[in-house]
């Protein structure tokens, strides 16, 4: 069993890589800069959290004291698009120097694909540049090169999958026929996890990709055959990569200044030229089409809102705001919150009972309208009802929704099961705050299926703002109307 310190904890990579250290036995310290970005993650409490900054060399070294190996898995491309390459290579090198001064044998790393013998973009040269810093003071250095990374999240996935699905006809540029060698995200951590428990010596390069070598195009059309969809990309030869990444920030929530130096890189062939290394960790390659598979299957990767990185367990400070309508990983959000003067047992309580033959605490008739509207396209409308009148279990009916997973009294999933353009889910959150306060998070998901599915999610939003917080309101006063049965009653027997 060794000392795991991790670096990115809150981020992509790092929060998933967390969860499979400690299940492998390890002991992991999270260095992170504002430790309370970690605090509702399922594997808080499992781990130590030490406030530290990749760019304060003098905080490093008493946090990567008495660890064993580090993974290294910061980068600073999303702060701006300008100076990135200085910072990484600070924070690289200061990082490498405090990790030999505090005795860290090795140094685990995920970098960037790409010939460094031909020209390499901004993000790929400084991607690799960051490897060989790490390396400068002596400690041992794994350096994982992977290209595309599939997985709900990733940057690079997250762009295939927006353009793909809001554009039925692409106008696209050259770099659309660039050759990549794509990876899934379970592959990129059974390396990483690999690495942790193998031994190393100096500083070794593992070029990792998954078994196929396809262009952009190919991506792109990939992922819409796994979602059903047909689509067509016309090239052109103008679009310049400052022209395309104005494209993106127009169509994808990837903001330009992140999407200039990622489309800078497309135009540079990534793929695997030594699959030495990587044989040797006998990790088996995902394909293409099944890795988009996992992906895209929320129910095989376990409750949907701690996929996203906007979920609740990426908020800061651990309270999500009151009111807030957003973009990511595929989903539309809309997540509401307010405090409720009641316990959350009693809120909970209230929260479980609505919906059958009680109806709905808001709105009441224009859910039975969308039930009715439901029926006639051949749902499953209003008509089922719920098995008990109190009582919630997973996999009950609840309408026209179905509980996914509920846990009294912090939480409850319900999944939409009436017709729709795309998937939807409605999450509710329940902190405690005090012995007779809580906080009461409702957070609706949609995840459109093609252009189709974005027209219908913005065609009622208005009624969604209307609906939404009448719905968490409604919860709140009946919550707060209801008499505290754990209040000493008065004594009478004296009368």
């Amino acid at each position: 069993m060794a000392t795991i310190a991790v670096t990115g904890a809150t981020g992509y990579i790092g929060g998933r890589l967390v969860p499979r250290l400690l299940d492998a036995g390890h002991v992991v310290r999270c260095l992170v800069r504002e430790p309370e970005r970690l605090a509702a993650r399922p594997w808080r409490e499992r781990v130590e959290v030490v406030r530290a900054d990749v760019l304060d060399p003098a905080g490093l070294e008493p946090a990567l004291r008495g660890c064993d190996v580090a993974a290294y898995l910061v980068h600073s491309m999303g702060a701006s698009e300008h100076g990135f390459e200085d910072r990484d290579r600070i924070a690289a090198r200061g990082f490498g120097e405090a990790a030999a001064r505090a005795g860290v044998r090795h140094i685990v790393y995920l970098g960037g694909l790409g010939d460094p013998s031909a020209p390499l973009s901004r993000h790929l040269a400084s991607r690799q540049e960051t490897g060989r810093e790490l390396a400068r003071a002596g400690v041992a250095v794994t350096e994982f090169r992977a290209a595309v990374i599939v997985g709900s999240g990733s940057l690079s996935f997250e762009m295939i999958r927006y353009l793909t699905e809001r554009l039925p006809v692409m106008v696209t540029p050259r770099w659309v026929e660039t050759r990549v060698q794509p990876i899934a995200v379970r592959d990129v951590l059974s390396y990483l996890l690999a690495a942790v428990e193998r031994p190393a010596a100096g500083h070794a390069i593992v070029e990792i990709g998954g078994p196929e070598v396809l262009s952009y195009r190919e991506l792109m059309l990939g992922y819409a055959a796994v979602r059903g969809l047909r689509r067509w990309l016309l090239p052109v030869p103008v679009l310049s990569p400052r022209l395309s990444s104005y494209w993106v920030n127009l169509v994808t929530p990837v903001p330009a200044a992140i999407a200039r130096p990622l489309i800078e890189g497309l135009a540079s062939e990534v793929i695997v030229r030594d699959h030495g290394p990587a044989r040797a960790y006998g990790v088996p390659p995902t394909p293409y089409r099944e890795a988009v598979e996992i992906a895209l299957d929320r129910t095989r990767q376990g409750a949907v809102a701690t996929l996203w990185s906007d979920s609740l367990s990426a908020v800061p400070r651990g309270t999500p705001p009151p009111d807030r309508l957003h973009d990511t990983e595929g989903m539309l959000v809309d997540r509401r919150s307010r405090a409720v003067a009641a316990p959350a047992e009693r809120t909970f309580e209230v929260l479980a009972a609505q919906g059958g033959a009680r109806g709905w605490y808001a709105y009441d008739r224009l859910w039975h309208l969308r039930g009715a509207i439901d029926r006639l396209r051949g749902g499953v409308g209003m008509r089922r009802g719920r098995r008990d009148p109190d009582d919630l279990l997973p996999g009950d009916p609840l309408d026209f929704w179905r509980v996914e997973s509920v846990e009294a009294p912090s939480h409850l999933q319900l999944r939409a099961e009436m017709k729709l353009p795309g998937r939807a889910w409605l999450r509710y959150d329940l902190h405690a705050l005090g012995p007779s306060s809580c906080r009461l998070t409702q957070t609706a998901y949609f995840e459109p299926h093609g252009l189709a599915g974005f027209a219908y999610w913005w065609s009622l939003y208005p009624f969604h703002r209307l609906i939404f917080p009448a719905m968490l309101r409604a919860v709140a006063v009946r919550a707060e109307a209801v008499p505290d049965r754990s209040a000493p009653r008065p004594d009478v027997s004296a009368g």
